[in-house]
């Protein structure tokens, strides 16, 4: 019986020693893990310093502009529609005034020429 406590100590041992390999294993895969986490930020931070952060400047500046853009666009399509709305307002007024102008120097001209037919009408009823 003493042969097998000899082979069972035996492969205990081994399992032992394997089971120390694993987890040093374990700990340098941790460890690299790490290693690796720690350069591929420090390669983001970079990338974003050097590429992402001069990016966003020049899109917040184009973004700044097109706002002060905007609003003379703005500005400017309400200055044009003032515009429109007191020519319009003068074109109605002007309109009013011609029309104005010709009923009171046409109302003359049709009086006179309603009294001379009614005058023709008289005289030619008259002599009928």
């Amino acid at each position: 019986m003493e042969g097998n406590l000899g082979t069972t100590n035996l492969l205990l041992g081994i399992m032992a020693a394997v089971s120390v390999l694993e987890a040093l294993l374990l700990i340098g895969v941790g460890i690299a893990g790490f290693m690796i986490y720690r350069r591929v930020m420090d390669l983001v931070s970079h990338l974003e310093e050097r590429q992402v952060a001069p990016a966003m400047a020049r899109v917040n500046a184009i973004l700044d502009d097109l706002k002060v853009v905007s609003a003379k666009v703005k500005e400017e399509a309400e200055r044009v529609d003032t515009a429109i709305r007191t020519t319009m307002d003068r074109v109605d007024d002007t309109a009013d005034r011609v029309r104005s102008n010709v009923r009171a120097k046409t109302s003359r001209i049709v009086g006179i020429v309603r009294g001379a037919r009614v005058a023709l009408e008289h005289i030619l009823s008259r002599a009928a």
